[in-house]
């Protein structure tokens, strides 16, 4: 008997020994651009990052858009996506990805004090209305993406339709203001950056937000991942969510903003100067330092796009989030 116990004894430390000593999960995590998101410069302050290497390893991928992230995550490819409502609709409608769920927040457009991204025409051009773009061409970072969603929604409930009313083109966001300023496009689509761009500022203006197309506050973009990683993961999520969490926060505090801005210019090589104006103020998007998304806003914008007919079918918002893990996490910080 002795024998026997003296084996499970030491069989049972193996397998502590091995679970103490396992691998830490790696977690591929998609990006478009720093410093909407912050996975990509998580360990430029290692000392935020307190259980990375230990229960986790991230792994960012970069993407051009939200959508390429659906198919990488229906291949596995990817872990945890950040979508735009539109791109969460459509992979719930089309790629029937019904175990998708929101897992917490990274920007919020038009929130009560913070800015919308607007859609800017030139000041002295013909532009003048909305219904002025009849006949005109409109440029759109990717069609199909929220901001693109939103300009057409506005658009057809004033009567102007694409193909029959105006014409759309595509082109990335650093080619926005040229296309305007040189009459490649009437209508150009702007982020941060672009409203607070100094040609911008001098030469163009905007027509409306992409809270006047959605009728409120838009839920722009969300990290998601599917059900069945987070059940076998969830642990190793929660510590990850925790050190974003704290990251943000540490990025958001006034006190260390020419640090943070530092860090982001070396990383993206834009000029520090360039971003004075509206990284992480109120001249940028809204970020929840708990993580925690406006469903209500979701909700209205996944409405809205059913209304002006890029969605065929209802989906409830509150159905499709878990926000147990960053709400865990955020415990933890207080």
């Amino acid at each position: 008997m002795r024998l026997k116990s003296l084996i499970a004894t030491v069989a049972a430390g193996v397998l502590l020994a091995g679970a103490a000593h396992a691998d830490p999960l790696k977690i591929k995590i998609g990006w478009i651009t720093v410093p909407t998101s912050l996975a990509p410069i998580l360990l430029a302050k290692p000392e935020l990052a307190t259980h990375h290497g230990k229960t986790y390893e991230l792994e960012p991928i970069h993407f051009a858009g939200t959508a390429p992230m659906i198919t990488a995550l229906g291949t596995g490819d990817l872990d945890i996506a950040d979508l735009a409502y539109a791109s969460f609709a459509l992979a719930i409608q089309n790629g029937r990805m019904t175990d998708l769920r929101v897992i917490g927040s990274t920007l919020q457009d038009g929130h009560p004090g913070y800015l919308s991204n607007g859609f800017m025409v030139l000041k002295d051009g013909p532009i003048k209305t909305p219904a002025d773009l009849k006949g005109k061409t409109i440029a759109t970072n990717v069609i199909g993406a929220g901001t693109d969603i939103a300009m057409r929604a506005y658009l057809r409930r004033i009567g102007l339709e694409d193909k029959r009313d105006y014409t759309v083109i595509e082109t990335d966001f650093s080619h926005m203001i040229p296309f305007l300023l040189e009459g490649k496009a009437d209508m150009i689509t702007t982020i941060s950056n672009i409203r607070q761009d100094a040609r911008a500022i001098e030469k163009a203006r905007v027509l409306f937000t992409g809270a006047d197309a959605m009728g409120g506050s838009i839920q722009i973009l969300f990290p998601v991942a599917r059900t069945a990683y987070i059940a076998k993961n969830r642990a190793a999520l929660v510590d990850y969510l925790e050190d974003e969490m704290r990251e943000l926060r540490w990025y958001l505090d006034p006190k260390n903003r020419e640090e943070a801005l530092a860090i982001i210019s070396n990383f993206t090589k834009i000029p520090v100067a360039a971003m004075q104006a509206w990284v992480f103020t109120t001249n940028d998007l809204y970020r929840d330092p708990n993580l925690l998304p406006d469903l209500d806003s979701l909700q209205r914008n996944l409405q809205v796009q059913k209304e002006a007919g890029f969605l065929n079918i209802d989906i409830d918002a509150k159905k499709y989030a878990d926000l147990s893990m960053a709400k865990e996490a955020a415990e933890r910080l207080k």
